[in-house]
């Protein structure tokens, strides 16, 4: 009877561990969908500075709504290479952090939608569910710390995806596609860092973007935060220059007040 148990028990544990161990974001099972139409979105809305039109993109709501759509649809399936995962999650995170905006415009910042409860909350504008993937439901904390950052181990993701600030990394003009997003990735790691007007750079110091201080593990796996930088700075940073952060701007990346 003992020995009965003993296996139940060793079933129950390999059971649950062979659950556990399979990524729950690969819920789909057909064909890594098309971008196309974001694509066509972004490079007619999204400015010269990275800035969006979201009046723009109110006027094609329709067509906008039918790629969040197949978004919502088409969830990851194991079949996809990581590529079209990674493209895919990126694309989710800008996509629907835009739906977020034009539901609520005009706003000044993103972070006018945090909850304003009388009692202390942990929830905030990116924790909040308003989405699905699949049939679960979905936020695009999860997208960012659950998925992109644990799963990808990609430091360039915090180039890639914008939360609709000023301070961010600029939304690209185009959608990530799986055959060319280390390409993209490259150029956006490229174009942020150097962005004067989101980090300053000199040989000797250097004035940086919050995102490397909140996310600095990232950035610094086998590898110093400078020595990151360095792959992609025009200016070579010394190795012991002074390293400080630049407050972040939270007001709305409107192209109609740039």
């Amino acid at each position: 009877m003992k020995s009965l148990i003993n296996i139940s028990v060793l079933a129950f544990f390999l059971t649950l561990v062979s659950c556990t161990s399979k990524k729950t974001t690969d819920i789909g099972n057909g064909p890594a969908p098309s971008h196309q139409v974001w694509d066509e979105l972004l490079k007619e809305y999204v400015n010269e500075y990275g800035f969006i039109d979201y009046k723009g993109i109110i006027s094609e709501k329709v067509k906008f709504e039918s790629y969040l759509e197949l978004l919502s649809n088409n969830p990851p399936a194991n079949s996809w290479n990581k590529s079209e995962k990674l493209a895919y999650w990126i694309n989710v995170y800008n996509a629907f952090t835009v739906k977020l905006i034009i539901d609520n415009y005009p706003i000044e910042s993103i972070k006018d939608l945090n909850p304003t409860l009388s009692i202390p909350t942990v929830h905030t504008v990116w924790t909040k569910d308003f989405f699905k993937i699949g049939e679960e439901d979905f936020n695009l904390d999860r997208v960012e710390h659950k998925i992109l950052r644990v799963e990808f181990e990609e430091p360039r993701i915090h180039f890639a995806i914008n939360c609709a600030s000023f301070s961010c990394p600029v939304l690209r003009p185009e959608a990530f596609k799986a055959e060319k997003i280390e390409r993209q990735l490259e150029e956006q790691a490229r174009a942020f860092i150097n962005d004067s007007q989101r980090n300053k750079i000199t040989k000797d110091k250097v004035e940086l973007s919050k995102i490397f201080s909140w996310f600095g593990g990232d950035f610094k796996k086998d590898q110093s935060l400078i020595q990151f930088l360095n792959k992609y700075s025009e200016v070579k940073i010394n190795d012991n220059a002074a390293v400080d952060f630049m407050d972040y701007q939270w007001s709305l990346n409107d192209a109609s007040k740039k």
